[in-house]
């Protein structure tokens, strides 16, 4: 079986990476030949990580698209990422219906609220109901949690399976916390998150670096100083390096914004934690709740005093931390590993409508 990969990004990008290429390897074990053709480049995503607008870049990335469309009769499957033509109507979507081609598409993110929320009333009024119209047109469509399929469900939807974001538990060691001086608190994600959810619990932050001297915080995926405070160490990320820099950490974070954006959000970070048997504080929004259980894996926190008080508690409690590291980490092996979720791709692609 041939398929065809439409992402939206090469591998560097984390969405397409944990969403698409590491199945891959899975795939081929199981006979399937895969050709994967990105929208996006790896320079496009490197101007853009570094805050640079490329036009051009963005221009060929269409042209490009539009050549892979001709070649889409050469696979016996074809799954996108998303959408074929972002920011455009889903004309292509509906040419692929029309030719008989059912389409597979994923999402991990609710880029439905791009178009239906935008500020842009134009592209509100042309583009709200794009994804809906994606995915009536599909002939399977994937989503990373429930509210991305109920979505899907309101756009009438034929097939719908829900498949979360995952990590290879091959990758993922576990830690042994200790009581070992000093605490590391950490944080990974892009610039871009960093911004929207990190960066405004910068009181809370500092706060509790004058209470706790002894917790340190560790934020990879950012390397110039952000003014969180003296006892906070920006960690270049690199795909090699990112379990690594996880194994340091004794608590992770996962703040959120609480917008329908983020309900949208698959919780991977908390997962990556949770595989390396760290126990996460998280704030009480979308999938958050679900891979967070408190006083199970992890603790909700919703105000200032509420995150201070949780990273106390689990900092001064070894024997929490462990417990919770080991609920999580087996809640990952259960549900949110490659090794369980690549059976259902599998059945996926090889299930003819």
């Amino acid at each position: 079986m041939k398929v065809l990969y439409l992402t939206k990004y090469t591998r560097l990008a984390g969405s397409s990476r944990m969403r698409s290429y590491q199945y891959f390897p899975y795939l081929e074990k199981a006979g399937m030949q895969v050709t994967v053709k990105p929208f996006f480049d790896d320079a496009y995503l490197k101007d853009f990580y570094a805050g640079k607008k490329n036009i051009s870049a963005v221009l060929k990335s269409y042209v490009k698209r539009l050549g892979v469309l001709f070649s889409v009769f050469s696979y016996d499957r074809v799954v996108i990422e998303k959408e074929i033509f972002p920011f455009l109507p889903a004309l292509a979507e509906w040419m692929l219906k029309l030719l008989g081609i059912q389409y597979i598409v994923d999402y991990d993110d609710a880029i439905f609220h791009h178009y239906d929320q935008s500020t842009n009333p134009i592209i509100k009024k042309i583009l709200g109901n794009k994804i809906s119209n994606v995915m009536r047109f599909s002939g399977t469509v994937v989503a990373g949690n429930q509210y991305l399929a109920d979505y899907a469900t309101r756009s009438g939807a034929k097939n719908i399976e829900i498949i979360p974001t995952v990590i290879d538990l091959e990758r993922y060691p576990i830690k042994q916390i200790t009581d070992a001086d000093p605490c590391i608190v950490g944080w990974i994600g892009t610039k871009t998150t960093f911004e929207k959810h990190l960066l405004p619990c910068k009181d809370w932050i500092k706060a509790l670096q004058h209470q706790e001297p002894n917790i340190r915080f560790h934020i990879v995926g950012i390397t110039e100083d952000m003014d969180l405070g003296k006892n906070v160490k920006y960690i270049e990320w690199t795909e090699e390096t990112e379990v690594a820099e996880i194994l340091k950490m004794d608590i992770g974070l996962m703040p959120l914004q609480d917008s329908k954006w983020e309900k949208g959000k698959c919780a991977y970070k908390l997962i990556q934690y949770a595989a390396c048997g760290i126990p996460g504080v998280a704030s009480d929004v979308g999938m958050n709740r679900e891979v967070t259980v408190p006083g199970e894996t992890g603790i909700l926190a919703a105000g200032e005093e509420e995150w201070i008080q949780a990273i106390k508690t689990l900092k001064s409690n070894t024997e929490l931390k462990n417990q919770l590291g080991r609920n999580a980490r087996k809640k990952v092996e259960e549900r949110y590993c490659i090794q369980q979720t690549s059976t259902k791709w599998k059945e996926i692609l090889n299930h003819k409508a």
